[in-house]
């Protein structure tokens, strides 16, 4: 039966382009290992063609899906699934990209999307390595395919497909959904007009950062596939150290825009969410620093490998573990064991089989390879020297994977309870169990950072060394004394033991910074193309500089001195007494500043609500105003979903987001007015104080009330005198219009009081008084002070920067060197 308004072509546009790239990545997979097995040139080229038809093929088909799912996203086209799940008619545009890769299937076609990108520059690019090299990312191509594809063999389902209908997927049933229904059970034809919006993206979505990291986030997942693949074909065709320079650049590249990605999706939850900072352990976001972490190992050995021989089989096995681990924090992510754990994690879609399938059809071969190789693997058997930059090299990389194997294995506490059927809990406090271990880490990572360039490879004089380092050691010794005394770093939380680390790594941090600074200068004479290294370590340096500030001085100053106590519940983390909460027009003292609530605004395509809250100086007549948001009720869930909001400085953020609101189905008015006659100088009591009617006049003070020149305005002037010594004026109004009597009543919103001007009589004048808690109109925010948070920033644009500055340089060094040999 034919269905009004559905529009099936772009869906089947869909599923053909899908089919096509599961078969075309599939022909240049096999295409691609023929011609790395033959042995003749002319059989060599004929099938590296036919490998190059169906790359171009799977390009195509890849840059294909992606236009026809946003033209369904973008166009609203409920019939389908995936655009019902993840958009809605409210959703501003610039979030049209983020419903895209909500979604595992969206996430998946970005990921591949980038394996076309850099296969292609690989076909265009590489001679010798192309077919070997190309066989592991075609392969990939064909194992991402997989995920799409959504077809059935047996009864074995194959992937999710993007493209498949609503009522195909037994979303649309009489009992969810009748009124697309006729009286005997079937879908009527006029189903779609009866869908009157989706279901919309996530609201922690929506945010600009998640239009930017996601993609350069699968960059850099997608780009760790290209070192990996060359030490595969290195292994494979027993050219064990050939593949090292053609590696290099890419490994470097790869590094510097997976951290830039990984610290982009901080950014994110430093914007979006509220627990107070940008990294929290969180098992999703510790699963994408391994693979970083394994790919810097990998890259040191590379270097120490290329100048004298060393850790040529560590180089091979970190390069294979850094990409294995991209997969396995695949199948975290995606197999929904991380659902109750990590607020990044996708909803399980009952693939775990195949995604099982998908790590470890990676992780045998290439392991089984490496051990079968593992003994023809040249390697130097004279010990590196102490005073050697390679020994340094390895210890530092080794270092790093140590810390790695650290953070996976007590991110991976819920697979290990799978397995065995164990309930270990993680740490009741997350955050230090990591800390408290990878701060010593890092203390001797960045000293390694700040001498291993100073140190010659083979052996380094002592009496050269000590020239060379001692006035970085001393100046760094002296700013970090500065920043620890000066910046007050007296952060004891966890006792002295802790607090001394982080003064000790307040210097590494500092000496990793001036000491590669200084080499810039003195090691290669300002030569700023080889200065790559050098300004990547002085980015870590001052990454950690930045971490080791703002978290040891991060401090809230919401304290709550308004006396108001709200009750999060026991469920909450909220510490009420760290909560302000600040009643609208009202300035409240928080710290160097009085707050106040001016108000709250919401617009027609917008589901959140905004609230206006101005920060003033106490000592100086300067503030600024922030917009923190919240979904309120979101979906018919009842409570809040918040939205930071952060002023910025150059040397410290202030915070703050919403975490209470008054709930205004519990806070209905159902008290009445309680009417008393009374003349001037009379009072009147209520619960919070009292009142006196000062005088009855017609000279008005009020603004912006509604009456008429032809009418009889007459107004009580009121003192309100609270119990907290607290005086307000107030000021309700009696219109005279013709025969109609119209009181305009006045309101105390602080002491939740509202009083009218009823009537006047010879002797006085009749008042209303009304204590009502829905007159109170208030929010509650938890606000954060972070100083040096721009270090940390700055740190890592620097080092991604540095990054991209060393693979450039060797991608000219490695052209150079084709052009000699030609």
């Amino acid at each position: 039966m034919p269905f009004i308004g559905e529009q099936l072509l772009p869906g089947q546009i869909g599923n053909f382009l899908a089919i096509l790239s599961f078969v075309a990545s599939l022909l240049a997979t096999v295409a691609y290992f023929k011609a790395t097995q033959s042995q003749i040139p002319s059989e060599q080229q004929s099938w590296k063609r036919i490998a190059r038809v169906s790359f171009l093929a799977e390009i195509i088909a890849i840059i294909g899906i992606f236009a026809v799912l946003y033209f369904i996203i973008s166009n609203h086209r409920f019939e389908y699934k995936y655009a019902w799940q993840h958009s809605n008619y409210q959703l501003p545009m610039q979030y049209i990209l983020a419903c895209f890769w909500e979604g595992q299937e969206g996430s998946f076609l970005l990921w591949s999307f980038w394996h076309c990108v850099l296969g292609g520059i690989i076909m265009l690019r590489e001679k010798k390595w192309e077919a070997p090299v190309m066989v592991t990312i075609s392969f990939m191509q064909f194992a991402l395919a997989t995920m799409v594809i959504g077809i059935y063999f047996f009864d074995f389902k194959l992937g999710s497909n993007p493209f498949v209908l609503m009522r195909d997927q037994g979303m649309l049933s009489p009992e969810q959904f009748p009124i697309g229904f006729d009286s005997e059970g079937h879908l009527r034809s006029d189903y779609l007009s009866f869908i009157r919006d989706g279901n919309g993206l996530n609201p922690l979505l929506q945010n600009y950062w998640m239009t930017i990291h996601p993609p350069v986030l699968f960059l850099g997942f997608a780009s760790t596939i290209v070192p990996f693949a060359f030490a595969v074909a290195g292994l494979w065709k027993k050219d064990f150290g050939g593949w090292v320079l053609p590696a290099r650049p890419w490994a470097i590249f790869s590094a510097g825009i997976l951290g830039l990605g990984i610290m982009m999706g901080a950014a994110w939850a430093y914007e979006s969410l509220t627990f107070g900072g940008y990294w929290a352990w969180d098992p999703v976001e510790n699963a994408s620093l391994v693979p970083w972490l394994i790919a810097i190992c990998g890259i040191h050995t590379l270097i120490a490998y290329k100048h004298t021989g060393h850790s040529l089989r560590a180089t091979f096995l970190f390069f294979i573990l850094q990409f294995l681990f991209i997969i396995y924090s695949t199948f975290l992510t995606r197999s929904g064991i991380l659902g109750d754990t990590s607020v990044h994690a996708f909803t399980d879609l009952g693939m775990n089989t195949q995604l099982l399938i998908f790590l470890l059809i990676f992780v045998i071969p290439s392991l089984s390879l490496f051990a079968v190789r593992y003994k023809q693997i040249p390697t130097v058997y004279k010990e590196e020297a102490f005073s050697s930059r390679e020994f340094w090299l390895f210890v530092g990389s080794l270092l790093f994977f140590i810390s790695a194997l650290f953070i996976i294995g007590k991110t991976s506490l819920p697979v290990f309870n799978k397995i065995f059927g164990t309930k270990y809990a993680p740490a009741q406090d997350i955050e230090y169990s990591y800390n408290k271990v990878l701060i010593l880490f890092s203390f001797v990572i960045a000293i390694l950072t700040a001498i291993g360039q100073y140190l010659k490879y083979k052996q380094t004089a002592g009496s050269a060394f000590i020239k060379s380092i001692w006035l970085p050691a001393l100046i760094a010794l002296i700013a970090s004394l500065s920043i620890s005394i000066f910046g007050d770093i007296n952060y004891n939380k966890y006792g002295i033991g802790y607090l001394t680390v982080i003064h000790f790594s307040i210097f590494a941090a500092v000496f990793g910074v001036i000491a590669n600074g200084m080499y810039i200068f003195t090691g290669i004479k300002g030569k700023m193309i080889k200065a790559g290294a050098s300004i990547a370590h002085v980015g870590f340096g001052l990454t950690l500089l930045g971490i080791l500030i703002s978290s040891s001085k991060k401090e809230v100053i919401s304290w709550n001195t308004s006396g108001i106590m709200v009750n999060f519940g026991e469920e909450s983390k909220e510490n009420p007494a760290e909560n302000l909460t600040l009643v609208k027009g009202i300035a409240t003292d928080m710290g160097k500043y009085m707050v106040t609530y001016l108000g709250d605004s919401t617009h027609p395509s917008d589901p959140k609500q905004y609230f206006k809250i101005h920060f003033k100086y106490k000592n100086k007549d300067e503030g600024f105003t922030l917009y923190p948001d919240a979904f309120v009720n979101f979906k018919g869930n009842e409570g809040i979903m918040a939205n930071p909001d952060s002023k910025h400085y150059l040397h410290k953020d202030v915070f703050t987001y919403i975490t209470s609101l008054p709930n205004p189905d519990k806070n209905k008015d159902t008290s009445s007015f309680k009417e008393h006659k009374i003349k001037p100088g009379d009072t009147v009591f209520y619960s919070q104080g009292f009142l006196v009617l000062d005088n009855v006049g017609r000279d008005i003070k009020r603004k912006h009330i509604p009456y008429e020149p032809t009418d009889s305005v007459f107004a009580a002037s009121i003192t309100v005198y609270a119990k907290d010594s607290s005086r307000y004026s107030a000021e309700p109004l009696l219109i005279l219009r013709g025969n109609n009597i119209m009181p305009v009543a006045d309101t105390v919103i602080s002491q939740s009081l509202v009083l009218a001007f009823s009537g006047a009589e010879a002797d006085g004048i009749k008042l209303g008084v009304k204590e009502s808690n829905s007159v109170l109109q208030y929010v509650t925010l938890k606000a954060y002070q972070f100083p040096a948070i721009n270090v940390l920033w700055f740190g890592i644009l620097l080092m991604t920067f540095g990054f991209l500055l060393a693979s450039w340089n060797h991608i000219q060094k490695n052209r150079k060197a084709e052009l000699k040999s030609v």
